[in-house]
């Protein structure tokens, strides 16, 4: 034991803490600076010293031959003393026949202080970096990680996820596979968000996994600008190749094949590693609700379905049903503009306002044009509707238009119709076309 004046450590806490009933053979008691003071025979392994007062600094440091096999102990020294104790017991330790050690605390120091490990993923980098040749294996990876372009917050977000890349040969493993989909499409920081999201990638075998993985999705997905964006949201799906490919022959089996199964893999890619019971269950429910096989409203149908529950799905059509739909028409809205049921309750319930009770339209319209339901209300919806009551007051309007077709013009056609071929009178509907920009 030593004294020199902060907290107090005994080892009786460290082996209440690691669950140890005895102390192994041949551990050392060590004093400051590394000065031996003898080995506890086996009739003392199980003695402990009595606390001092909480000014002294006491610490008993028992340390094995080989710290490897209690790594839950290692992770409390660590935890519990100071950089110069380690220092300290380094020093004394090099004298021991622990030529290797000192480096290995070190690495292992860092490591943790940078990426903040838990508890088994510090036991597991300790162990492997013990048994690793090759001691600047870590920091050659960092180096590697750094170069690419990597942030410091993408690269602790893949230690800390899977600390096993630390002990990646670089050159054989993870340089192929950086230069793969580098070659995939993925360039600067589009690269390195796609692989610090789905670190699991480089844990994986580039030509067992992943690269029939990009091949299988490139076939899927012809247009390369929707290739880029479902690989960038499926890079969990990569390590995954056997259950999606499976789930691919099922879907083509339940007639969801070609631009429809591509459209389905950009709209939910999370869906192909489903389970292929929960699977058939949303493509029956589908086809239930009136969608044809092989039809795109079925692609839409089925990522809704899965977007909600039964319940949910039930309220939604419980809304509509309060306005005075029958329960046909609101699946018949459903079938229309399945992403319709993705609406908020709140938002619903404000269009359905407006359309029937502000703008006066028959419940018939919104039963064969649901879309208009899923516009913004403040941004569109309501801006046209003033812009066009301004031009119906002041008569400008040879032959009155239908709403429905007003509230559906693209951004460009409306402005072009509805306010650029009234010069005279534009400053007035550009007021009540961006009224609301303006108070704001």
């Amino acid at each position: 034991m030593y004294s020199s004046g902060k907290e107090l450590l005994s080892l009786s806490d460290i082996m209440s803490e690691n669950n140890l009933q005895f102390l192994p053979p041949h551990w050392i008691l060590v004093k400051p600076f590394g000065i031996p003071v003898g080995r506890i025979r086996p009739s003392q392994r199980q003695e402990t010293q009595p606390p001092t007062p909480a000014r002294s600094y006491m610490i008993e440091v028992h340390i094995m031959l080989s710290l490897k096999s209690h790594p839950p102990l290692l992770f409390s020294l660590f935890n519990k003393l100071s950089s110069h104790c380690l220092a300290s017991f380094l020093s004394f330790s090099a004298q021991c026949h622990y030529q290797n050690f000192n480096e290995t605390t070190s690495i292992v120091d860092d490591l943790n202080a940078n990426f903040k490990f838990s508890r088994t993923q510090f036991i597991y980098v300790s162990n492997r970096v013990s048994r690793i040749r090759v001691r600047q294996n870590p920091l050659s990876v960092l180096n590697f990680f750094k170069e690419i372009g990597f942030t410091q917050p993408q690269i602790v977000s893949m230690i800390r996820q899977r600390p096993q890349i630390l002990f990646t040969n670089v050159d054989k493993v993870l340089r192929p596979k950086v230069q793969f989909f580098q070659l995939s499409g993925f360039q600067g920081s589009d690269l390195c968000s796609f692989i610090s999201k789905s670190p699991s990638i480089l844990t994986h075998s580039l030509k067992k996994t992943l690269a029939p993985s990009v091949e299988a999705i490139r076939k899927i997905v012809c247009d390369q600008k929707d290739f880029i964006h479902v690989l960038h949201r499926s890079g969990w799906l990569l390590v995954n190749y056997k259950k999606f490919m499976d789930n691919v022959v099922f879907l083509e089996s339940c007639g969801i094949a070609g631009p429809h199964l591509a459209l389905l893999l950009k709209l939910d890619p999370r869906f192909f590693s489903s389970p292929q019971s929960f699977i058939g269950k949303r493509v029956s429910r589908a086809v239930e609700l009136g969608f044809r096989e092989n039809s795109r409203m079925l692609v839409y149908a089925i990522h809704t379905i899965c977007c909600l529950s039964n319940k949910t799905f039930e309220r939604k059509l419980n809304v509509i049903n309060s306005f005075g739909f029958s329960k046909d028409e609101g699946l018949q809205m459903f079938r229309r503009a399945p992403t319709l049921f993705r609406t908020s309750e709140k938002k619903l319930k404000a269009g359905m306002e407006f359309f029937l009770h502000t703008v006066m339209l028959p419940k018939s319209a919104l039963v064969y044009q649901p879309k208009l339901l899923m516009y913004c209300l403040e941004d569109r919806l309501l801006p046209r509707y003033k812009v066009f009551q301004l031009l119906k007051s002041k008569n400008l309007f040879k032959k009155v238009p239908s709403y429905i077709h007003m509230f559906c013009l693209p951004e460009d056609m409306f402005l072009d119709k509805y306010i650029s071929r009234f010069r005279e009178n534009a400053e007035d509907l550009l007021v009540a076309y961006k009224g609301h920009y303006l108070e704001e």
